[in-house]
């Protein structure tokens, strides 16, 4: 079965992920082109699965576009990983400080694929900045 590993992380903190299987990397995607709740004094303090924050970054039309675009490529991978019986995919969604745009990417591409594949595929997912969203 596969294992679909996802990570949001802090390019100025924490780095992109290291890929702890035999793969050597994954995809990693940058939200930082996308504007950035935390700019906002009101979001500093929450993070990317927060109510305020997940209706702010629905409403933000680049963010969509970047989803959108996120799940086409990830669907292509993890079709065809299924069919080659791979057993690892990494997935990396980085921003500046790793708590709000990286977070609520990395969120919405789970459930995007909970719903999508069910139990054809398992699901971890690692917040490197806010250890304690994770689910490894």
């Amino acid at each position: 079965m596969l294992k679909v590993k996802i990570y949001s992380f802090s390019y100025k903190k924490s780095g992109i992920p290291f890929d702890e299987t035999s793969n050597g990397g994954g995809f990693v995607f940058d939200c930082r082109y996308i504007y950035n709740p935390g700019r906002e004094i009101k979001f500093i303090p929450l993070n990317g699965k927060d109510t305020e924050v997940i209706h702010f970054m629905d409403k933000d039309e680049k963010m969509q576009k970047f989803l959108q675009n996120v799940y086409s490529i990830i669907d292509e991978a993890v079709d065809n990983y299924i069919s080659r019986d791979f057993s690892n995919l990494m997935v990396s969604f980085g921003c500046t400080g790793g708590q709000h745009r990286s977070v609520y990417a990395a969120e919405k591409l789970k459930e995007y694929l909970q719903k999508k594949y069910d139990e054809t595929i398992i699901i971890r997912i690692n917040h490197s900045e806010i250890p304690e969203l994770s689910t490894n």
